[in-house]
């Protein structure tokens, strides 16, 4: 059974996962290497562009709620991240540090102003947290695949990870341009998760072997562990990486969907 992780496990792990992507920037033989899953960045760029991610992230919380993201000049200074490896860590770790002391002070509640605001994610202090973890997460595995050392995601960042996913990056009120499709996801961990596309957006629910109204065959399916299923959605890996079967056509659309466009 899925592990439903409070706020102070996703406190952790984000922790751990900065510290894991920190480790494959230390071992970097120069961070002038490209960076596979970003054609054009280096791993600097990947480093200033995560760091000032969370920079934002962390003003966002701090402001509250509100209309909209607060101004960039409550993230940016306009410096950048240092380009000498040691203070480029450093920043990296100030960069996590503004974002864990943000969530702590708030606690998981607060109300705060997201991009989601047509998903079943709540808009509060709490998804924030939940949403640095597969984010984090993933750019701790592209740092890790620069220097060759990539691992998989662990299981309970992969597990919750993915249904962090669905409910926040994929459920919308949007209409769904194409045919309505079914999609289904399974992880060999034990969970489950079925997509209804159709005119009236996304709809994403938890599947078990008691919900008969999601009984019916998906159009397509993929089958793999939690951590390939979210190196999937994110794109870092390939269809053919998993398991899966059915109309890849579908696949396809889904990926290429910009619901916000």
């Amino acid at each position: 059974m899925r592990k439903n992780l409070t706020f102070s496990d996703h406190l952790r792990l984000i922790e751990e996962r900065s510290t894991a992507f920190a480790a494959a920037v230390a071992a970097a033989p120069s961070l002038d290497v490209p960076v596979p899953t970003h054609p054009g960045r280096t791993l600097y760029d990947l480093v200033h562009h995560v760091g000032m991610g969370r920079r934002k992230s962390a003003a966002v919380v701090a402001a509250g709620p509100a209309d909209g993201p607060p101004g960039k000049s409550a993230w940016d200074d306009g410096t950048g991240a240092p380009r000498e490896r040691d203070a480029l860590l450093g920043w990296w770790a100030e960069s996590v540090e503004r974002l864990t002391s943000a969530l702590r002070e708030a606690g998981p509640d607060r109300g705060c102003w997201t991009w989601w605001n047509d998903c079943d994610a709540p808009q509060s202090s709490g998804a924030w947290a939940r949403r640095q973890v597969p984010e984090i997460a993933v750019y701790a595995y592209d740092a890790q695949l620069t220097v060759g050392v990539a691992q998989p995601l662990p299981e309970e960042v992969a597990l919750d990870g993915f249904d962090e996913c669905q409910f926040t990056l994929v459920a919308t009120t949007v209409a769904w341009p194409h045919e309505p499709a079914v999609v289904d996801y399974h992880a060999t961990e034990g969970p489950s998760w079925r997509i209804r596309l159709s005119g009236d957006g996304a709809r994403v629910v938890r599947l078990t072997p008691a919900a008969g109204e999601d009984s019916d065959p998906a159009g397509v399916s993929a089958r793999g562990t939690a951590s390939d299923l979210v190196l999937f959605f994110y794109g870092r890996i390939p269809l053919d990486s998993v398991r899966w079967d059915g109309d890849r056509r579908i696949f396809d659309q889904l990926i290429a969907w910009d619901p916000a466009a």
